[in-house]
């Protein structure tokens, strides 16, 4: 065996200082592995539609997985892209109302290629304050002048664009994952049309909740299909998958296979995921009352929770956000939450972008009314002191 020289100091002495001090800020994130069936009703995870069990997924992604095998094998420039994965984008695209589509390997992957290959450093990004971390990093590794705008400000949108005068776009979400409040595309739209600059739209939380029959926000703002206007979505969210994908014009798409890194350094999304997906896809498209019904679940949570006091913003779609006094109530309450036989979310800085931390509630389409009205009896037993004492949110 060869001899080592021994490390003279502990290199990583740092790390115990920051645990440390998350400990005492109440900020610090475990694992728990959740076992394959459990009986605490979620209200926790992203399953809008409660398909990641459905029959018809489940069985897209083991059909998938017997003709294609366990993995895509490669990038998707190599061997990862099977007829398979086109088929999802052909549909996907249709579905969602735009040219063309690219399937990605997850949602966070997809804002990476689409911010980075539609910006370089001789361009502006104006983003939402509001936005997601996957938005907000593909804005740092794009080296562009990024302009973080107040959240959901249209106005300051189009006086940044005044301002710089060169090639530019706007990147946001369509539906923001803390509140779950929609942000103003038709006004993002307007503000980038008068300066000639593109509108990325990150559209995780309103695919399969928002639009005719789940179609997406681009959709139900008029915008899906416009030749100035790229979308990204989740396929593990409303769909139950996993995977991600940009959908916009046939040139973008083209334009994001030759320089979008995430995309082609990646290996293709396995095809269990895109069966599931696709399968989901379908189902919605013959199923698109599953939409309407996870925005009427989420607005009977936060009805009941801010008629007992509850401070909650109004949901747009299908996420409910409950204020909690603090970080250490915010992960109290939700424990007891679980404790009760509730999984509920919880978000803490540096998740949330005003500090504010929160419980998370996924209104599922799947939930009986025992169901809401369970998750609803046991958030406000167990409210921390502090919780029921403002009002609902502002808006």
């Amino acid at each position: 065996m060869p001899e080592h020289t021994p490390a003279p100091v502990d290199v990583f002495a740092w790390i115990d200082d920051a645990e440390r001090a998350r400990e005492r800020a109440g900020l610090v994130r475990t694992l728990r592995p959740r076992p394959a069936a459990s009986a605490l009703l979620d209200l926790a995870s992203n399953d809008y539609l409660g398909l990641s069990r459905h029959p018809e997924a489940v069985r897209g992604a083991q059909d998938a997985a017997e003709r294609w095998g366990a993995g895509a094998t490669g990038s998707r420039l190599v061997t990862g892209t099977t007829e398979l994965h086109a088929e999802l984008e052909r549909e996907l695209a249709a579905f969602c109302g735009f040219e063309a589509a690219l399937v990605l390997s997850s949602g966070y992957a997809a804002n990476l290629a689409a911010v980075t290959a539609l910006s370089d450093r001789g361009t502006l990004v104006v983003s939402d304050a509001g936005n997601h971390a996957s938005i907000v990093d593909g804005c740092r590794l794009s080296r562009a002048e990024t302009a973080v705008i107040p959240h959901s400000d249209p106005d300051t949108a189009r006086k940044t664009f005044a301002a710089h005068g060169g090639r530019a776009l706007l990147v946001s979400d369509s539906v923001f994952s803390v509140d779950g409040d929609a942000a103003p595309l038709a006004g993002y739209a307007a503000a980038c049309r008068e300066a000639g600059a593109a509108l990325v739209v990150d559209d995780a939380h309103g695919l399969g909740v928002l639009g005719e029959g789940g179609r997406g926000a681009p959709y139900a703002a008029g915008l899906a299909g416009a030749p100035d206007v790229v979308a990204t979505v989740t396929l593990s969210k409303s769909l139950g998958s996993q995977g991600g994908a940009v959908l916009g014009p046939a040139k973008v798409i083209r334009h994001l296979v030759n320089t979008a890194r995430s995309f082609i350094f990646d290996t293709g999304l396995a095809p269990a995921a895109a069966g599931a997906a696709l399968a989901s896809l379908r189902l919605l498209r013959r199923e698109p009352e599953r939409a309407a019904r996870a925005r009427e679940v989420a607005d009977r949570l936060y009805g009941r929770l801010t008629a007992s006091g509850l401070t909650a913003a109004r949901p747009d779609a299908a996420v409910v956000s409950v204020r909690a006094p603090s970080a250490s109530a915010a992960l109290r309450w939700a424990a007891d939450c679980r404790e009760a036989g509730l999984s509920v979310g919880c978000f803490r800085p540096p998740s949330v972008p005003d500090g504010i931390s929160r419980l998370r509630l996924t209104a599922r389409a799947d939930l009986t009314e025992e169901e809401i009205g369970r998750a609803v009896a046991t958030i406000l037993l167990t409210a921390p002191p502090g919780a029921a004492d403002r009002g609902t949110a502002p808006r």
